[in-house]
């Protein structure tokens, strides 16, 4: 597979988002099947992994630190902080955004522990802690990487202004914001403020959370805990629009001689050079789907119409909810 840079370091074009694997999309697969997955990655030569303290509570680390360690010299290992699972009075663990310098190094400390390696290659801020100035958190971060327990920094679900805030305090090699074609948001003031600064754009949920797979018939199938349940787009009434772009979006994967999740990562490859699409899956041969999107070619008027049919204007919905909405700080259309 082609490489591209994320900072000092060559990845492979499209890396592995590992969320899915512990966390996020109902009852996670048993540790056996991603194992299978994560092995499977390797196998096929991607280079790029990304978790995160909050993925299963740290179980995804776990995961991922005990099946990958073997291949650590070989791999950019990712994942972040500030956004973790903490115990209430009764020792159930909630979600909770934390930016204050020490619980940044805290998470990076137990971060360590669970991937069983010395050093993670780029350390991402999860969510900005709007109580704490970012340059605060970005500074407890900047000496993580002073001490040698982080090669690089990165921020997720920014806007452009806070991107250059913590720019100004150290370096930012990456920002990993949700990008597909059907949330364009970075293309407001993100796409412009990485290419001027010189910073990585990672892609997460490229594939819209499963709907340009064409995998999201039916809402009501979902399980319970699956978080798209929580987000506009899914809900009955945004999800029977949407709907009725599929046709032709198949019309124009079968145009472009791939499956519709090539397209949509296919889309993103050619959106530059400073795009990395991270997407997930909990099977094997959905990821060897994936990574084949690095093959396909695009032509200049097929991306016109693909465009013109899934944008800001033509999908139905909000991306997030209203809690999630105040936690994030992108830009909106």
């Amino acid at each position: 597979m082609q490489n591209r840079h994320l900072g000092p370091f060559s990845v492979t074009a499209i890396g592995l988002g590992c969320m899915n694997l512990s966390h996020a999309y109902g009852v996670p697969p048993p540790p056996e099947q991603g194992e299978r997955v994560l092995r499977a990655a390797i196998e096929q030569g991607v280079t790029l992994f990304d978790t995160a303290a909050l993925y299963g509570f740290g179980k995804n680390e776990e995961l991922v630190g005990r099946v990958l360690k073997p291949h650590r010299s070989r791999i950019t290992l990712c994942s972040k902080g500030g956004l973790a699972g903490v115990p209430d009075e009764n020792g159930v663990l909630k979600r909770v955004i934390d930016g204050r310098p020490g619980t940044i190094r805290r998470n990076c400390e137990d971060s360590l522990r669970r991937l069983q390696t010395d050093v993670i290659d780029l350390y991402y801020l999860h969510r900005w802690d709007k109580k704490v100035p970012v340059e605060d958190s970005v500074g407890a971060m900047s000496r993580l990487v002073e001490e040698g327990k982080v090669r690089t920094i990165g921020l997720s679900e920014v806007s452009a202004a806070t991107l250059r805030r913590a720019h100004a305090v150290h370096p930012v090699t990456a920002v990993q914001n949700e990008y597909s074609l059907w949330t364009r948001n970075p293309e407001i003031a993100m796409r412009a403020a990485c290419r001027e600064l010189g910073v990585a754009l990672v892609a997460f949920s490229p594939v819209a959370r499963g709907f340009l797979c064409d995998a999201v018939p039916d809402v009501s199938t979902l399980e319970a805990k699956d978080i798209r349940r929580t987000m506009p787009r899914f809900d009955a009434e945004h999800h029977a629009r949407n709907l009725k772009l599929l046709p032709a979006y198949r019309e124009l994967a079968r145009e472009a001689g791939c499956t519709p999740a090539q397209l949509a990562l296919a889309w993103l490859l050619h959106r530059g050079e400073d795009v990395i699409p991270i997407p997930g899956t909990t099977n094997v041969e959905h990821l060897k789907e994936d990574l084949a999107a690095a093959d396909v070619r695009l032509e200049v008027d097929l991306i016109r119409r693909l465009e013109a049919l899934v944008n800001e204007k033509t999908v139905s919905g909000n991306r997030y909810g209203e809690q999630a909405n105040r936690e994030v700080d992108t830009e909106t259309f």
